[in-house]
């Protein structure tokens, strides 16, 4: 369906969003905050739901076929969504020629996926993955259809709409995996979870967008966007790349087993902050690239969302390094309790982890995507090596070598990369850290102690791991009351406008 270009300009209007930036921030913000706390009840349920209705050789062969489809799916959006929200102005024919490309991309990736299959099984000895790869390459056909749908609505700052989009199909992704884990389909759950999942996703986004688009125009109109979507989307797959070439090799060497302890392992660590910052990214890029001209702004925006995620993290690092097995126990079941080592190294690392997802918002929102490229080039030739290093010695050997090299090695340089210039410097990356990690250790501290001083590890699991969380956040609050900054912090965490950036943003 196409309509005339007149019918569609108010999708691509951005004029009337300055008067109120910060107001539709935080009202998009909050709705967005609601949505992702359904989200993360989804999640969670699900993890506990499945683990013990799936085996760890479930996960490990569907997570042989997802390492790879990470990558593939950026390929497919190529970053036009991307430059289809940064950029200034653009027209209706401009994005009508972006819509037909992701169009074409996800039919061109999913081809690509169903013809790697004998290649994916053979390298990984899976026969199963020979049918499994095709059947879960259909999802590309439909995430392109709404690309541009979700671009055009973040753009406007709708973000309880796009909050609306993924929270329906994450829950109908997770409630068919469910239903088909519980009819016994075992990893075919996963797959059909994927599907159901892109399936509604483009269906939601032509419904809450209104935009349709035209026939496509000259490739010369969208050069430039497409050139910022490749150096931006360069980026993200090298960097996509690195991050799953620990699972690639764990199953290639240690089999589906060993792949699966650790893909769960990983998942439960990524999963807070993941859905804390995807609406945060969400608010995020649309507002800074509107800030970019006034840097005090910038960077009050920027670090007043960083700080207070990284000071939420403080807690859930300190249970995954001092409870890991509590945490795999209720979670997962006793099946799962390899995974609770890999869990406490990679743990050491996570309230590093929001500040290293936050860094592409800055170099996409100062339109700096060559210099993104060349650090994601950096970062992952570090992460690589960690991996090799660690592979020999298992899944937790990868752990371990990922944590050290993080903490030791990545982030420095990275900090120092993205704060050569700009309105962020390499001192508030620290400045955001240093009370988040004093939390961290001393909760972790006083989780040690208790258990080893009491007899808390006697009570049920879950009762136990509720202990240990109350602990946490308490040891927290009294580190973070001690300092000025983290107070005023909390006390922003109570105004939702603060926790947007909001009062910073308005200097």
């Amino acid at each position: 369906m196409t309509v005339p270009e007149s019918g569609n300009d108010h999708h691509l209007e951005t004029a009337h969003l300055q008067g109120d930036l910060v107001g539709r921030s935080v009202r998009g913000g909050a709705v967005t905050l609601v949505a992702q706390g359904m989200k993360v009840v989804l999640q969670f349920g699900a993890i506990v739901i499945l683990a013990r209705l799936l085996t760890p050789g479930d996960f490990g062969l569907f997570a042989m076929v997802a390492a790879f489809l990470v990558v593939l799916e950026l390929l497919k959006d190529l970053g036009l969504s991307t430059a289809t929200v940064q950029r200034a102005d653009i027209t209706h024919a401009q994005v009508s020629t972006l819509f037909w490309l992701n169009c074409g991309l996800g039919v061109a990736v999913a081809a690509v996926t169903a013809a790697l299959a004998p290649v994916f099984a053979w390298f990984f000895g899976e026969p199963e993955l020979l049918y499994l790869t095709p059947v879960v390459a259909l999802a590309f056909l439909f995430t392109g259809l709404a690309a541009q749908h979700l671009a055009l609505l973040r753009r406007q700052m709708r973000f309880g709409a796009v909050a609306a989009v993924q929270l329906g199909s994450e829950a109908a992704g997770l409630t068919a995996a469910v239903i088909a884990a519980l009819y016994g389909l075992g990893f075919w759950s996963l797959v059909i979870q994927r599907i159901a999942w892109a399936v509604v996703m483009a269906a939601a986004g032509w419904v809450v967008c209104g935009w349709r688009p035209s026939a496509p125009g000259p490739l010369r109109d969208v050069r430039r966007l497409v050139a910022f979507g490749g150096n931006t989307t360069g980026a993200m797959v090298i960097g996509a790349l690195s991050g799953n070439l620990d699972k690639v090799l764990i199953g290639w060497t240690w089999g589906v087993a060993s792949l699966g302890l650790f893909e769960r392992a990983q998942k439960i660590l990524q999963q807070p902050i993941q859905n804390l910052n995807t609406p945060l990214a969400t608010v995020a890029l649309p507002a800074l690239s509107r800030l970019v001209d006034r840097p005090e702004s910038y960077r009050g925006f920027y670090t007043g969302m960083v700080q207070r995620l990284t000071m939420l993290m403080a807690p859930v690092t300190a249970l995954s390094v001092a409870a890991a097995g509590p945490v795999v126990e209720v979670l997962l079941g006793q099946q799962w309790m390899g995974a609770a080592p890999i869990l406490a190294w990679m743990g050491v690392a996570i309230v590093w982890l929001p500040l290293t997802y936050s860094l592409s918002w800055l170099y996409m929102s100062q339109d700096r995507a060559p210099e993104m490229l060349r650090a994601s080039l950096i970062s992952s030739a570090i992460g690589i090596v960690a991996i090799v290093a660690g592979v020999p010695f298992g899944a937790t050997g990868v752990a371990v070598s990922f944590a050290a090299s993080l903490i030791l090695v990545k982030c420095p340089i990275l900090f120092w990369l993205v704060g050569r210039r700009g309105p962020v410097a390499m001192r508030d990356f620290y400045r955001i850290l240093a009370a988040p990690i004093i939390a961290t250790v001393a909760a972790a501290g006083a989780i040690w102690a208790v258990r080893g001083f009491t007899a808390v590890d006697t009570l049920p699991p879950a009762a136990a791991l509720a202990c240990f969380g109350v602990l946490a956040c308490v040891v927290a609050l009294l580190v973070y009351g001690g300092n000025p900054d983290c107070r005023r912090m909390l006390g922003g965490l109570l105004r939702v406008s603060d926790c947007f950036g909001g009062k910073t943003a308005r200097t």
